[in-house]
């Protein structure tokens, strides 16, 4: 009998110590890790960072009611090309060969294969990777024997030289992810083909184009599997089958969903069209939020919502040609109080909504209000995985994971961060104060770049962003020791190669490259 109850004994002793390793195994166990890059959705375009949104997005909401809502998120560039750049490797835009402007369907690879990557990071640390949508980060076309790529032009007969049965490279599989599957630049810009693992999934039999005021796209050769309206739902339904498929591995998995939409061509199904009563622009964005619901449901019904990290941003602001200006006779902000929009160095140009959903790590409902950029993603990865970034990875990029806990009243995150315009226009923000390096906008809005709005206006403009969020005062005549101060960190942030702590670096120079911001020594 004593012998039984030992037995019995030591079995719950055991079970115990069983059972404890296996909840500390869980507890361990890594993240998986979605981000969804929208592009060229505005800050106000999503109702829980704009309480005056006329566009419902319930699901959008509820990601953010259920984790992290950053109210102060900033992209590295007002537009598409360099804000992809700095998101996956840490890094401003403006330290690449790319200084302004985006790249087009047929560029080359901006990302050099030897530079690390957020997707090289997740893998080093056992994940399995994935890329799902707009690349828009150039990639090398296989060519037409004997034939030199002649230049990035938008007409059809531009693309005579791709020869799109030859395999292509330096695509994301080289550049860390396990699967890739998407199309080179934005939806309206041709080759219009999706590509699956460096292989064209069909080649172009035809070409097309559309006129349209908002659903229009450049004339280009197109495959027969490559249905316009249908792009965004074919991401999303290929994102949710990867999420199912991987959540029955024992592996973790990282998945970048770069969204082409809700960026032009506007193309909301039938169902969809004018279920917002605001603009077309208004449908597309209904629709991405029911996907949007349905990759969160996806999450819950395979059973990895609690250790999985979703993170739901845009790639800039809203663009003038979803018609921002019929939005506003509708009473819809896109750019909410903000200044400006897509492709401007003011805030509507760069400040985007950004929610980080993670049960087992964030808090729900909570918000913070410090200054992020996009570019921090991939050292909050780093960290997540235990990896340690080396002095010439994430040069910009600082671990949001203090900001994650909610508990921890950490005061300053960053020293400052920069902003960046379509025609390479700086801006440098520190607490309340942003330095802009331009006259006007450095983008689309007025005052226009060279044209006659500038005249007469001061070189630098100066705003506190706490008193006056629609940088309406410029206040450089008043404060010189502020400009001269913050021209001053600008200056290092470029001449050191980084803006986080660690050895120099060096930038990716080109003939005349800082001509626009000839106050660096």
């Amino acid at each position: 009998m004593k012998l039984q109850t030992r037995s019995l004994a030591l079995l719950s002793i055991l079970m115990a110590v069983f059972s404890c390793a296996e909840k500390l195994e869980e507890k361990e166990k890594l993240p998986n890790v979605i981000v969804i890059l929208a592009d060229d959705l505005g800050y106000g375009d999503i109702h829980a960072f704009n309480p005056e949104s006329k566009i419902p997005t319930p699901n959008i909401d509820a990601l953010a009611a259920g984790g992290m809502k950053f109210t102060d998120a900033h992209t590295p560039s007002a537009v598409c090309t360099p804000t992809r750049y700095g998101f996956l490797t840490g890094r401003y835009n403006w330290r690449s060969t790319l200084k302004s402007g985006v790249l087009t369907g047929k560029s080359p690879a901006l990302i050099e294969d030897e530079r690390t990557t957020i997707a090289d990071v997740m893998k080093t640390a056992g994940y399995h990777t994935a890329f799902i949508g707009k690349w828009h980060l150039g990639w090398n076309w296989g060519l037409v024997d004997g034939d030199t790529l002649r230049g990035e032009g938008w007409d059809a007969k531009d693309f005579d030289q791709i020869d799109f049965s030859k395999p292509i490279t330096h695509t994301p599989n080289d550049l860390g992810f396990d699967y890739s599957y998407g199309h080179s630049g934005s939806l309206d810009m041709a080759p219009y083909v999706y590509v699956e693992n460096g292989e064209v999934t069909a080649l172009p039999d035809t070409v097309t184009v559309n006129t349209g005021k908002y659903s229009w796209w450049r004339e280009g050769p197109t495959s027969h599997d490559f249905d316009h309206e249908k792009v965004t739902p074919n991401f999303f339904e290929r994102s949710i089958h990867y999420i199912e498929e991987k959540s029955q591995d024992d592996k973790p998995f990282f998945l970048y969903l770069a969204l082409p939409s809700p960026h032009t061509p506007i193309l909301p199904p039938a169902e969809w069209q004018g279920k917002s009563g605001v603009a077309p622009f208004g449908d597309f964005i209904m629709m991405i939020d029911d996907y949007v619901g349905q990759v969160n449901a996806a999450i819950k019904n395979a059973g990895i919502e609690e250790n999985t990290l979703i993170i739901f941003t845009s790639d800039n602001g809203g663009s003038p040609a979803a018609g921002l200006d019929v939005m506003q006779a509708a009473g819809h902000f896109s750019s909410y109080i903000y200044r400006g929009h897509k492709a401007d160095i003011y805030e509507g140009g760069h400040r985007v909504p950004f929610i980080a959903k993670w049960p087992a790590k964030i808090q729900a409902g909570t918000t913070r209000d410090h200054t992020i950029c996009l570019t921090d993603v991939i050292a909050t990865s780093a960290e997540i995985t235990g990896y340690e970034l080396k002095d010439n990875e994430g040069e910009d990029s600082f671990s949001l994971m203090r900001l994650f806990d909610f508990d921890d009243p950490l005061e300053e995150f960053r020293e400052a961060t920069v902003h960046h315009s379509i025609n390479g226009s700086f801006a440098i923000r520190q607490g309340d104060w942003k330095l802009i390096m331009a006259k006007g906008s450095g983008g689309w809005s007025a005052p226009k770049p060279n044209t006659p709005d500038e005249e007469g206006l001061s070189d630098v403009q100066l705003y506190n962003l706490a008193s006056d969020p629609g940088e309406t005062t410029n206040l450089q005549a008043e404060n010189p020791e502020k400009v001269a101060a913050l021209k001053s960190l600008l200056s290092k942030y470029i001449k050191e190669g980084r803006s986080t702590p660690g050895a120099p670096q060096q930038n990716d120079k080109i003939e005349g490259e800082w001509k626009q911001i000839g106050f660096v020594e």
